[in-house]
């Protein structure tokens, strides 16, 4: 009854935090579509993009079942849930930021790049698009595959498909954003993308959805939300 209780407790507490990150979307939205006459190259979310992600609130009871840590498990430090992973994601950011910008880009920018947007607003937009690739890159196949391997001959496969289903999901980005460019450029682009999503993967399982949301965050913050604080004040 007491593990019935604190199962129970535990997808309480999954769903309000992804309430509040839905929040975090709404507000991002109704911020972008105020501001939107002042930017004509501004990406702003619609109602549709936040309602999507609804699809992943089934995911949200699942996730002991399939032995993935709720979201603020007890029994994951919090260095764990938010101090490595967004260590993590802040070298694949700077590395970013000095191979695409500082060698390939030196020259200032006269305008802002597609991949950054005006700061404040830049803040709301990026955690948005990183709660939308995290539901459907992550929460929502990985727990589907991992559902099917506890099913599956009692779950005596589990393990591999674990592994599938991190390999599977750590290709998926990097092939389907391969940028334009030369060779070196492109293999350099495949192999980060495929090693950070590699590690999301890796601490989705170790340590949770969030550890896997701030590992992409700490990414952001520092190739799209710090880079377009420096191109919007130094160099524009």
């Amino acid at each position: 009854m007491k593990l019935r209780t604190e199962s129970g407790k535990e997808t309480s507490v999954n769903l309000l935090f992804y309430i509040f990150f839905l929040l975090i979307a709404c507000t991002g939205m109704i911020y972008g579509q105020s501001i939107r006459g002042n930017y004509s190259f501004l990406r702003v979310w619609e109602f549709q993009n936040v309602l999507v992600l609804l699809l992943g609130v089934p995911c949200l009871f699942i996730q002991s079942r399939i032995e993935l840590p709720d979201f603020m498990a007890s029994n994951v430090p919090n260095r764990q849930r938010f101090l490595i992973p967004v260590l993590i994601g802040a070298v694949f950011g700077i590395l970013d930021v000095l191979v695409i910008k500082i060698l390939l880009h030196p020259e200032p920018y006269t305008e802002l790049p597609p991949f950054l947007q005006p700061f404040p607003y830049s803040i709301f937009l990026y955690f948005s698009g990183a709660l939308e690739i995290e539901v459907f890159y992550r929460l929502i196949p990985l727990s589907i595959i991992l559902l099917i391997g506890k099913s599956y001959k009692n779950g005596r496969n589990f393990q591999t498909f674990l592994w599938v289903g991190i390999i599977l999901t750590a290709f998926r980005e990097p092939l389907e954003q391969l940028p334009d460019g030369g060779i070196t450029f492109i293999f350099y682009s495949f192999v980060t993308g495929f090693l950070m999503n590699l590690m999301q993967a890796i601490y989705f399982k170790k340590a949770g959805f969030i550890a896997s949301l701030t590992l992409r965050s700490g990414h952001y913050l520092f190739w799209h939300i710090l880079l377009g604080i420096y191109v919007q004040y130094v160099e524009l």
